[in-house]
């Protein structure tokens, strides 16, 4: 049993640890105009429509799951993007399989003329920052080989944030097949 404190109080709760095969299944978010944040989730990064329920909301996947993405203005539409300062979802990150496909995703991006909040090599992972039509942040990475993670001589590991040279991830990018 260990000590838990929430919801302004402490209980005592049974040792537990989620199963290790656990994901994360989707995400859904409040936009402001459905068919803009579709033109961003599907025109640019190209996620695909999996069911839409009129001018309300949207399901978009990768690879025919049934969504990864939720799209809604049921509380939002015509609203201005919540205040970066408080409570809330920092990013959505998306997975990429490979670092070739995020380099994909990046010249996307660049060609569509679409800005980048940051980039970065986090020893685990590399990714890109921006934010979506509506002031959600996302982040788009790729895991590295686990082999390639910094760990210490005590076998922790050790994630890091610098530099990613955009240019060189450029290079790995091909021209898209559609």
């Amino acid at each position: 049993m260990k000590l838990v404190y929430f919801w302004n109080q402490f209980y005592y709760m049974s040792n537990y640890t989620i199963p290790a095969n656990t994901r994360i299944g989707h995400v859904h978010l409040k936009v402001s105009d459905l068919d803009r944040a579709l033109g961003f989730y599907q025109g640019i990064l190209g996620f695909e429509l999996v069911q839409q329920y009129g001018t309300q909301a949207a399901f978009i996947s990768a690879g025919g799951y049934h969504h990864h993405i939720g799209l809604n203005t049921w509380y939002s539409k015509g609203a201005g993007p919540a205040p970066q300062h408080a409570a809330g979802l920092f990013h959505t990150a998306i997975l990429y399989p490979t670092r070739k496909d995020l380099a994909v995703a990046l010249k996307r991006l660049v060609d569509a003329k679409y800005p980048l909040t940051g980039a970065a090599d986090h020893g685990v992972s590399e990714a890109l920052y921006l934010d979506d039509p509506d002031g959600n942040g996302v982040e788009l990475y790729w895991d590295k080989p686990r082999e390639q993670w910094p760990f210490n001589a005590a076998g922790e590991l050790q994630m890091v944030t610098e530099h990613l040279d955009l240019e060189e991830l450029l290079k790995e990018a091909v021209e898209s097949r559609q």
